[in-house]
């Protein structure tokens, strides 16, 4: 990030300068060259460069030092003797005036700019909520990553819920990019939000989530969801629906996925079925781990076009602190992927703290 930043001060300072060096410039040459050659209209250009990056104050400055400039030097070689010094300096103050034109409308929609990324980052932290680092004996990181250049959400979703049953966990992915898929997520963490509270068991949150999203959804849209309730018991309970299975991670070092017994419909597609998904148990115990995330994750390819190996990688989650596990996994799949990921990668890990047991149960076991 500091690199970034001192490129982009390198960068505005070159660009402040610019107008000025092209304006000298050209005087240079116009005093070497003589008036024959007629080089002095381009005097224009910094004025010209100044309202493509400066402020009309700047552009104003620039436009006033090019006609000065204009005007001395159409006097040192007489070109005022003829039409010449008058076109050059007219030149100078029409392209001055478009500039400052041009920077005053820029710098409204700059304005507008700002307002609205401020608006749309409001949005956003109320869509995707910080989790909470702890909950009892639990601790909680989340990473996720966006396809869409400047935006801090996509199609992913996650959220966790402290209820009467537990810690209940959502982590999704909608079909589709853009605005549509934003507001499908919305509605799906709005729904999940509510009945992850009431309701006394994963299936009711789940036809709940369901009933929310098919009045919502129309068409083929659909939203692949794994939710998840982590309660006193040695177990997590998951109930899936179409999505890729969560990555869980033993003390002792076995991994292994969290696959259901069926595949199921996703979230909006459970209706054209009479069969909804089944929840199912996942032993769970302290020193354990379970690593949620997108399919932005599991089918990132290289070069080469392979898959990402989420399950080579968990090696990477033995770091103390959940967040910099997490962080160590996200800069690999980036690295992964050798530049900017295709897809919205969201990865959310849940770690069951060991000091809360006496002893290692579930150690190595199988997933």
């Amino acid at each position: 990030m500091a690199v970034e930043n001192g490129e982009r001060c390198t960068g505005s300072r070159v660009l402040s300068v610019l107008p000025y060096t092209v304006m000298a410039v050209v005087s240079a040459v116009d005093l070497t060259a003589g008036p024959g050659v007629g080089f002095l209209p381009l005097v224009s250009l910094g004025p010209a460069f100044a309202g493509l990056v400066g402020g009309w104050r700047r552009t104003a400055l620039a436009g006033l030092t090019a006609a000065v400039l204009c005007l001395g030097l159409g006097v040192y070689n007489g070109l005022f003797e003829s039409r010449r010094g008058l076109t050059a300096l007219l030149s100078v103050a029409g392209v001055t005036a478009a500039g400052v034109v041009a920077a005053l409308m820029r710098q409204r929609r700059e304005a507008e700019l700002a307002s609205v990324r401020s608006i749309a980052e409001v949005a956003q932290r109320v869509l995707l909520r910080p989790v909470p680092r702890s909950a009892g004996p639990l601790r909680i990181a989340v990473s996720y990553t966006s396809a869409v250049a400047e935006a801090r959400i996509g199609g992913d979703l996650y959220e966790v819920v402290t209820s009467p049953a537990g810690v209940r966990i959502i982590v999704g992915d909608v079909q589709g990019k853009g605005l549509e898929a934003v507001e499908s997520a919305a509605v799906v963490l709005g729904a999940f939000r509510e009945a992850a509270y009431d309701e006394p068991d994963l299936p009711a949150v789940g036809e709940r989530v369901e009933r929310a999203l098919n009045r919502h959804l129309s068409g083929e849209r659909f939203v692949t969801a794994v939710l998840a309730e982590i309660g006193d018991g040695p177990h997590a309970t998951l109930l899936n629906y179409g999505h890729p299975a969560p990555l869980v991670v033993r003390p002792a070092g076995t991994v292994g996925f969290a696959a259901p017994p069926e595949r199921s419909l996703p979230l909006g597609l459970t209706w054209h079925v009479a069969d909804t998904p089944l929840p199912y148990e996942v032993p769970f115990t302290p020193g354990d781990q379970l690593l949620f995330y997108t399919d932005g994750v599991s089918e990132a390819r290289d070069a080469a076009g392979w898959f990402y190996p989420l399950d080579d990688r968990a090696a990477l989650l033995k770091d103390a602190d959940p967040e910099a596990a997490l962080r160590a996994v996200r800069e690999d799949l980036v690295d992964h992927a050798e530049g900017p990921l295709h897809d919205d990668a969201a990865m959310l890990l849940v770690r069951y703290r060991e000091e809360h047991s006496a002893g290692t149960a579930g150690s190595g076991s199988p997933v």
